[in-house]
């Protein structure tokens, strides 16, 4: 497309409001779209104008007549000023929604033939072209994804989680040194809770990037509080994708899937980090951990096994059905159980594997490959392996942590367990090792596959030797939801619960107390 084909075009707008300078809007003006720029120029003839580098704005449609135009340098030209360069944002209200799609359909056709000469927009990706998160995603993944996400009820689902809100809302509340007069981003804002509690923590503006329709829901929220609503600006679209007007001090988000890493959320969390955050920014929160250890459950091994003796039926309305039991049993098998399970279950000690989101590169998540090694605490027939996670919040006054522990307050995200085909069997003190590889798919989880081994041990054996090896390969995308409360266990197992969940005894201290910070305990 040649820059000729393109001439420029005017626009008749009903006001122009300048983000964070002040709340007196414009006379009506005209908005003069070309090759090269946008520019706000007022009817009377006044000299006053508001110029946009097309190569480095952005156009976001906040409702039916009211649009967002945001600059990494835009320039105000007035008498007194001219030609400075600064960053900005222009709220615009349309006279009518016939003149506001007119806009918006030459908006991105200017911007096309900007992309098209292959000029740079800033933050690395053009908005017309496709993004990291198109290329590494299925469409119909993404379709249910941002659709499941756009529904209230399951907004509900989340806030209704105290722990995990709680735990935010603490993290943030109490650490207003974090906060106060900083620009904040919520990647992922969902209902916009964490926008309104930074808000509430004194935060200079929040900038809140929600994908799915929920954008117009936590417009709505954010609206219906209006001592905080002048400091949010909702911006719908993906990370990967939109333009801010400003750097932010400091990133906050609930990015986290069952097994931490499912909906592969963590990814766009860090390409925020990189295209957003100031080098010295903090990040709520800044570290992950998924904990693993060997379970023991004979009921719900029973359960899963016996879910496909339907087909073992040799006369079935007159229909053999055994040939598929062999395939139906892998199929049950190869679903992570989510569900709350009793700690005593476990047979060793967790072990952990550690994510950085501070300094984890993107391309990381893609493969993670964890070595097991443990020593079984009991006898036991060992079933798979038993996973949840945490996440820290590094504030400069409280250092928070979000539990998913067995035996811990049960969160919306559960526990999740592998549960192998063929179990192990083990004795006290013996060694069982493994390997957890997780690979990531375009259905925006992951494939796990899982690997236990029984090690020779006691009087006379090869050292080394492996006795029994087991593996199976599950989908992390499809997961078997139990979600049953805690089992009434017997007590018959030696160990304690408070022995097998000995890395979850955190001491959460601030400044004032003496030790070393909570992050460089976990590192």
């Amino acid at each position: 497309m040649e820059s000729n084909n393109v001439k420029e075009q005017d626009f008749l707008v009903a006001s122009i409001l300048q983000l964070s300078i002040s709340n007196i809007s414009s006379p009506p003006m005209v908005a003069r779209l070309s090759s090269q720029s946008v520019r706000f120029v007022i009817e009377s003839g006044s000299k006053d104008e508001f110029q946009f580098d097309l190569r480095d704005c952005q156009l976001f449609k906040l409702g039916p007549l009211q649009s967002l135009f945001v600059s990494e340098s835009a320039a105000h030209k007035t008498d007194d000023i001219c030609n400075k360069s600064f960053s900005k944002g222009l709220t615009v209200q349309f006279r009518n929604e016939e003149e506001s799609n007119a806009f918006h359909s030459a908006f991105e056709q200017f911007k096309l033939e900007i992309t098209t000469q292959g000029l740079s927009l800033p933050n690395e990706y053009p908005s017309s072209t496709k993004n990291k998160f198109d290329d590494k995603t299925e469409l119909s993944s993404s379709k249910m994804y941002f659709h499941y996400y756009g529904q209230l009820l399951h907004q509900q689902n989340m806030l209704q989680d105290y722990v995990r809100t709680g735990t935010y809302y603490a993290a943030i509340l109490e650490n207003l040194v974090d906060f106060t007069d900083r620009i904040v981003v919520d990647v992922g804002a969902g209902s916009g809770i964490l926008s309104l509690f930074a808000a509430q923590a004194g935060a200079k503006h929040v900038y809140a990037v929600e994908a799915s329709e929920m954008a117009e829901y936590a417009r709505k929220l954010i609206a219906g509080n209006p001592s905080l609503s002048q400091r949010i600006t909702i911006i719908k679209g993906k990370v990967e994708e939109v333009e801010l007007p400003e750097k932010a001090d400091i990133l906050i988000s609930e990015p986290i899937g069952t097994l931490l890493v499912n909906e592969r959320m963590l990814e766009s969390y860090i390409i925020a980090r990189d295209r957003f955050l100031i080098p010295s920014g903090k990040m709520f929160p800044a570290v992950g951990r998924i904990h693993m250890a060997p379970f023991s459950d004979e009921y719900l091994y029973i359960e899963i096994a016996n879910k496909a003796l339907f087909w073992q039926q040799q006369n079935y309305y007159g229909v053999n059905l055994t040939t598929l039991h062999g395939t139906a049993f892998q199929g049950y098998f190869s679903q992570p159980v989510v569900d709350a399970f009793d700690p005593r279950l476990l047979v060793a000690p967790a072990i952990s594997h550690i994510i950085d989101f501070t300094s984890t590169q993107e391309e990381d998540l893609y493969e993670i490959d964890i070595p097991l090694r443990y020593i079984s605490s009991i006898g036991a027939r060992v079933h798979g392996l038993a996973c949840w996670f945490d996440v820290l919040f590094n504030g400069s006054n409280v250092q928070r942590c979000l539990t998913t522990s067995p035996g811990a307050p049960t969160t919306h995200w559960y526990q999740l367990r592998c549960v192998l085909a063929q179990p192990i069997y083990v004795m006290p003190g013996q060694e069982i090792t493994g390997r957890l590889h997780m690979v990531a798919h375009k259905a925006q989880s992951y494939t796990l596959y899982l690997t236990l081994s029984a090690k020779a041990c006691g009087p006379g054996a090869d050292e080394g030797a492996i006795l029994q090896t087991s593996s199976g390969k599950l989908d992390l995308k499809e997961p078997y939801y139990r979600m049953s409360q805690p089992q009434a266990y017997p007590v018959t197992q030696e160990q304690q619960p408070s022995q097998l969940l000995q890395i979850q005894d955190l001491h959460m201290q601030t400044q004032d107390e003496e030790g070393s910070d909570l992050l460089q305990q976990v590192m």
